[in-house]
């Protein structure tokens, strides 16, 4: 029990720390009247609202347009700009091409098919659920991914169970009849011949206990694969997260002059290979914890299948029914998807030169990412969810009585209606990221990133991958009470300042700070998916600490590995770049 003085203060917290902190905080301004100054108040006072959450995180980041021009930091027309700059353009435009994939239910489609196709045997059953989890949510939001998932796996888990369940039941059907036969031959007591089969019981067979608790774990395991897999997936692709999305804001915010090192193709040929490593170290760790590491029982060979796998196996057979064959629309949209995959990666693959450049004169200079996002997501609202319909208008054969509404029109509705985007576009994390744009840019004109770096010229005797290493564990840390995106936005402008005052690439610590942003495996609360996962109730919160624990370990070890192997030759590492320098210089 708190304290009787306390008591007060814990029921109006939200409102005490929302009225408080800027008035707590108010001297700081007030006594160091600089620019760095009234930057740094903003900041904190944003920091605290953002790890309390004492009003919305959207809200939160509105802020800046209030109180940088009327503190003198920024004009309000600059800090404006940022919420809808090149880099939200670019999340903004896959988003829409994300929403689409949802609407016509290709995720879903995509899901049961790569499941088919790998069996449900225990182990792949798992190993299945994870890719597919992570494939999609590295185009489409995590959360929705989760959302999908869990009911799929709720429906075949509940069909292994009851299976189990019906096969329990004729083996002891047929047990009852044989101790019947076997009493009546024998002559023995009438009485526990009688009591067996008025009862339909037989005494309790200690090994079921232990199935029903076997079951339980890889219902445990099944359901918190489902969350691991979206934060990891996510961080595969740049638009698969906001964290990775907030670190090409910043480097564009921070490092104008830094040649686009960190485009589609560059963050997928590093984060990639680290998403497949975490997966699979992932997928061991929930096997090994929750289902055993049995080799020809959770892999199945060289048995057939059994009656649990067969009735799994139907259900999402069922499933793909439902869905009926692939329509015209779902076509469109994946051949779109497809098409705007292809254009982020062939655009400046770095080796050649990519179409930006061959096809416009001085693409290189003018198209980013967000063209070909803009340019696919338009063709959504434009190209046509049914065939067109190609019929002749023969005014001998028309009806007389024929209405406008009853001819139908050459092009159908669009693929994508804007009413659907409108309900389904998270514009709370467009406005977090236009909010960290803002302050990223304050930080950066007004002085305060430089002065940070200056506090922190000590450290440049540590070893850089040392640096990277204990970066990634104060955020993997702190983004389990933290939205990962608020994290981001709030470390890696520090960490770009350390990184230009000790003389190091900006990413050897930007990278690591933001992949590890996404660690978030530890609470119910840290993530949606975490939360979704949760709600189900198969998990207590003791066992995704215990799993999360782990999580996290491999999650921090995989990127100190990523960043000092193929990360060093991938972004050049080991050189401290010029156009951060010319930027520290300004």
């Amino acid at each position: 029990m708190a304290p009787a003085c306390v008591r007060p203060l814990l029921r109006y917290r939200s409102s005490a720390i929302l009225f408080l902190t800027p008035l707590l905080l108010l001297p700081l301004p007030l006594a160091v009247p600089t620019r760095e100054a009234k930057c740094g108040y903003v900041i904190i006072v944003m920091a605290v609202y953002w790890c309390t959450e004492v009003i919305p995180l959207a809200v939160t980041s509105l802020m800046p347009v209030v109180f940088l021009p009327l503190l003198g930091v920024r004009s309000a027309k600059s800090v404006s700009l940022q919420y809808l700059n090149n880099t939200n353009m670019l999340f903004f435009g896959g988003l829409i091409v994300a929403i689409s994939v949802e609407h016509w239910k290709l995720h879903k489609r995509i899901a049961l098919k790569v499941l088919l196709f790998l069996g449900v045997q225990p182990a792949l059953l798992m190993l299945g659920f994870m890719i597919v989890t992570a494939f999609l949510s590295m185009w489409i939001s995590n959360t929705a991914t989760t959302a999908m998932m869990v009911p799929i796996i709720q429906a075949v888990l509940d069909q292994l169970d009851s299976t189990e369940h019906d096969v329990a039941v004729m083996e002891q059907a047929a047990g009852q009849t044989n101790t019947v036969i076997e009493l009546e031959e024998k002559s023995t007591s009438v009485s526990t011949a009688e009591n067996v089969v008025s009862n339909e019981q037989v005494p309790d067979d200690p090994r079921s206990s232990e199935e029903k608790k076997k079951r339980k774990h890889i219902r445990k395991g099944m359901t918190l694969c489902v969350c691991y897999a979206a934060s990891i997936g996510g961080t595969a692709t740049l638009t698969g997260t906001g964290p990775n999305v907030v670190l090409k804001g910043q480097m564009n915010q921070l490092y104008p002059n830094n040649n686009d090192i960190v485009n589609f193709a560059s963050w997928f040929g590093f984060a990639f290979p680290n998403m497949v490593l975490m997966l699979a170290l992932a997928w061991l760790w929930l096997q090994c914890s929750f289902m055993g590491f049995n080799l020809k029982k959770s892999w199945g060979c060289g048995k057939e299948k059994t009656s649990r796998e067969k009735a799994a196996y139907n259900v999402l057979k069922e499933e793909m029914k439902k869905l009926g064959s692939v329509s015209y629309a779902e076509l469109n949209v994946l051949l779109l998807f497809a098409l705007l995959v292809l254009l982020w990666f062939t655009r400046n693959p770095g080796f050649v030169k990519g179409w930006a450049s061959w096809l416009f004169k001085g693409g290189e200079k003018y198209i980013t990412d967000a063209v070909p996002a803009m340019f696919v997501a338009l063709l959504l609202f434009i190209l046509p969810a049914q065939k067109p319909t190609f019929t002749a208008w023969n005014p001998s054969k028309s009806d007389p009585e024929q209405t406008e509404k009853d001819i139908k029109p050459f092009l159908s509705a669009p693929l994508l209606e804007w009413n659907a985007v409108q309900r389904k576009m998270p514009w709370s994390i467009v406005l977090l990221l236009g909010g960290g744009f803002a302050l990223a840019d304050a930080s950066a004109n007004s002085g305060l990133s430089a002065w940070l770096g200056r506090q922190m010229t000590p450290l440049g005797s540590i070893p850089p991958w040392a640096i990277a290493t204990v970066i990634s564990l104060i955020i993997a840390v702190f983004t389990e009470c933290t939205s990962n995106v608020a994290t981001a936005t709030l470390f890696l402008p520090v960490f770009a300042s350390l990184a230009t005052s000790i003389r190091i690439h900006p990413l050897y610590v930007m990278l690591p700070a933001t992949l590890s942003a996404s660690f978030a495996f530890m609470l119910p609360v840290a993530t949606p998916p975490n939360a979704i996962v949760f709600s189900y109730g198969h998990i207590r919160v003791l066992d995704m600490v215990k799993s999360g624990i782990v999580m996290n370990v491999i999650g921090v070890l995989s990127v100190t590995l990523a960043i000092n192997t193929w990360g060093r030759p991938m972004f050049g590492l080991d050189t401290f770049p010029a156009w951060a320098n010319t930027t520290t210089k300004q």
